[in-house]
């Protein structure tokens, strides 16, 4: 048993600068919005009607579970005035046209923007989680995680499809998509990316603030669902694991 760990560890660690990715864009039905590109000129993109996402440098994950990055990335400062127009209650798809690592989890975020999602400070506001996915089944190490499921080796783009919820107050909002790769002992890799959101024709859920939560400052470097070691018997025997950030509200 041990040599397939061993396998899987060094095929994931060989593969680690090769891997590395980030959320290209967005669609919502038919419509597609661009996202920011961190190997296209910077001149190109800052200021432009349609850039709807925070900006990015580069597909190298933030490794500090209390970085001052962890909300939007680095630097994930505002670049261009866009929205993304989706109806509470409809799907919003990122899409990621590079993807291989296997192990860890994903969730979405929101953040209520009040008036304006481009001023907002992203260290100071409070965010919700919408939607998460872990481990579906078997252990820790060799199991079946959605980040496995959404990894791509074709070629073909990953798409990661989310609801907003139905009941969500209309109105502007930062939606930020994370995958946290694990696959590298006692290494986190976060990977995050933020969009301006205009939430349309929904109902009058707001979470209370006991859902509400800062980045940095929902994780802990210690936290044993991020400071984890997956390649060890008793991971092999652990058939279950804690997404970290709390529970997904569900606007009931």
């Amino acid at each position: 048993m041990l040599p397939t760990i061993l396998a899987l560890f060094l095929a994931c660690t060989l593969g680690l600068v090769s891997a590395h990715g980030g959320l290209s864009n967005y669609t919502v039905g038919d419509t597609w919005y661009r996202g920011y590109d961190p190997s296209t000129a910077e001149e190109e993109q800052v200021g432009q009607p349609w850039m709807v996402q925070r900006q990015w440098r580069t597909i190298d994950p933030i490794f500090d579970a209390e970085s001052k990055f962890m909300a939007c990335n680095d630097p994930g400062v505002s670049v261009g005035k866009g929205y993304i127009d989706v109806e509470a209650g409809e799907e919003i798809t990122a899409v990621y046209y590079y993807w291989l690592h296997p192990v860890g989890p994903m969730t979405v975020w929101l953040a209520f923007c009040e008036e304006d999602c481009t001023t907002l400070d992203v260290n100071k506001v409070g965010w919700f989680k919408i939607w998460e996915a872990g481990l579906l089944e078997g252990n820790l190490a060799e199991g079946m995680w959605y980040q496995k499921q959404f990894q791509r080796w074709d070629g073909s783009p990953g798409l990661w499809p989310v609801r907003i919820p139905k009941s969500l107050k209309e109105g502007l909002y930062l939606i930020r998509h994370e995958i946290l790769s694990i696959h590298v002992e006692d290494k986190p890799q976060f990977y995050m990316e933020c969009a301006s959101l205009n939430v349309t024709t929904g109902g009058k859920g707001m979470p209370g603030k006991e859902w509400l939560k800062r980045f940095p400052g929902v994780y802990k470097r210690d936290d044993p669902s991020i400071k984890i070691n997956i390649y060890t018997e008793e991971a092999m025997r652990t058939t279950n694991y804690t997404i970290p950030g709390g529970p997904v509200w569900t606007a009931e």
